[in-house]
């Protein structure tokens, strides 16, 4: 999608800071940081939020996920603990309607989050 932000990282038209990448994900450092390790993880294929998920996306939902698990150990927070958060449409806080998941570490988080 020629006006999404995160597709025009995937295309290579904005840089990002990449910490992962393979056929269908790409992770990068988030640019206004919640934690001392706060990486997006998205699918290279734009899907506007989770309620746009369908059957067919199933695998790289989980994907994202694996990938989730494999950047904490790279960022070597994955035995102190992180946190994943995706946030869904305006309530939820989602401000780039492009799927994406947030890995949040490097500190303890606390609950409930705002």
């Amino acid at each position: 999608m020629s006006d999404c932000l995160f597709c025009s990282i995937v295309a290579g038209d904005i840089p990002g800071d990449i910490v992962f990448e393979n056929e269908s994900v790409l992770a990068f450092r988030d640019i206004d940081p919640k934690a001392p390790t706060h990486i997006l993880v998205i699918p290279k294929k734009h899907i506007r939020s989770i309620n746009e998920l369908e059957s067919d996306d199933q695998s790289l939902a989980g994907e994202m996920l694996i990938a989730a698990k494999s950047i904490a150990k790279l960022e070597g927070i994955d035995d102190s603990g992180f946190r994943t958060v995706f946030n869904t449409n305006d309530d939820g806080g989602q401000t780039v309607f492009h799927i994406h998941m947030h890995i949040l570490g490097g500190r303890q988080m606390t609950w409930p989050p705002g």
